[in-house]
């Protein structure tokens, strides 16, 4: 490095640097063989769904190849499991570059980022995870990292502080986040491009369940994997770990022998019930939030936190992974008063809703 450091810092950037193992890139995995690798498109031609982002994303590249520049930095928001880590990896495979892999919760310490900005070289890609998670104190080291190409580094303390400038090659900095509004004005300004990706329609789930299914040479017919897209939940990453105990089933169950190890509708209907995933894709913990705000809270209104506690998950996740498929699917309602079960929730689970007494019936003489 060019710069002399203060054997203290230069200690300190030498124990965080990245190591080789560490960089994961689309066509070297440290496990070839890992299944959620192996299903993940590597190219753009591969990808299925999000049309509009895929195609924006083509003539940015293309744009920044022509100039030899890095592409501009990239902020891919929405819902766990739509293929937000794909396209980081696919844009750096596009762009011909490497990619370097870590989440905000990682780079809790300004040290940590100096040790990975400094350890990338010209054109790389940088993609960090959860990144609306990033401690303030390193984000507002990433302000001049992402606008200026530099970073300053403050060694020692006291009356013997002094500030070292780094410069650091241009690079592409790709983050996700499943929660939008949590990053801060200053840090969603410097992104020139923001995209959300939304749920897949079932048309397009199917064609990723056939295309997993080819890749892990399982047999399977048009009904059985238009089953298994129908109860995704429009989620890509749900589908594939559906299909995957659908061969489970048809593989070990005896019950399924019959069919030779083809998953069909049949299968796929097994399978999906054992798992406790009914015909609207609902699990088992949507079911257990929804009859517990109908059976426990009078179909509500009632906070998250309360419902958290009533379920025994976590608020965070309730909101993230579970809340955002019930509200767009019409079972659940989110009011400034607290979650409401829907008419629909009542009907699926074939409930009466129980109304209300008026007050001055209440009231005997």
């Amino acid at each position: 490095m060019p710069v002399a450091f203060h054997p203290q810092t230069q200690y300190i950037l030498t124990i965080v640097m990245p190591r080789k193992s560490d960089h994961t890139t689309p066509d070297r995995l440290d496990n070839e063989v890992e299944l959620d690798q192996t299903l993940r498109p590597l190219q753009f031609k591969d990808f299925v769904g999000q049309k509009k982002i895929v195609d924006n994303l083509k003539v940015f590249i293309s744009a920044a190849k022509k100039r030899h520049e890095s592409l501009d930095h990239v902020l891919l928001t929405g819902p766990p499991g739509l293929g937000k880590t794909t396209l980081a990896h696919i844009i750096a495979q596009e762009m011909s570059s490497q990619i370097r892999t870590t989440s905000g919760p990682a780079i809790d310490k300004p040290y940590n980022l100096a040790g990975i900005l400094t350890s990338l070289t010209a054109g790389d890609v940088l993609f960090i995870d959860e990144i609306h998670r990033l401690n303030p104190v390193v984000e507002e080291y990433l302000y001049s990292a992402m606008e200026d190409y530099r970073i300053d580094i403050v060694i020692d303390s006291g009356p013997n502080a002094r500030s070292v400038q780094l410069t650091i090659p241009n690079f592409t900095l790709v983050g996700a986040t499943t929660r939008a509004g949590l990053l801060s004005a200053p840090l969603r300004s410097r992104f020139g491009l923001t995209s959300r990706l939304d749920y897949y329609p079932t048309g397009d789930l199917e064609n990723i369940v056939r295309r997993s299914a080819t890749i892990l040479n399982v047999k399977m017919e048009n009904e059985g994997g238009a089953e298994i897209s129908r109860r995704a939940r429009g989620t890509p990453r749900i589908a594939n770990r559906l299909l995957r105990r659908c061969r489970d089933f048809v593989q070990a169950d005896k019950q399924l022998a019959q069919y030779n190890g083809a998953i069909t509708k049949e299968v796929a209907e097994y399978s999906l019930k054992a798992l406790e995933v009914d015909d609207h894709g609902l699990d088992e913990m949507d079911k257990r939030i929804l009859l517990t705000i109908m059976e426990k809270f009078g179909g509500g209104p009632v906070g998250v936190n309360t419902i958290a506690v009533a379920v025994g998950e976590e608020p965070g996740t309730i909101e993230e992974v579970y809340e955002p498929y019930l509200i767009q699917e019409g079972f659940l309602k989110r009011t400034p008063r607290g979650r409401e079960a829907s008419e629909l929730a009542y009907e699926h689970f074939g409930l009466q809703k129980k109304r209300s007494v008026p007050a001055q019936q209440e009231i005997k003489f």
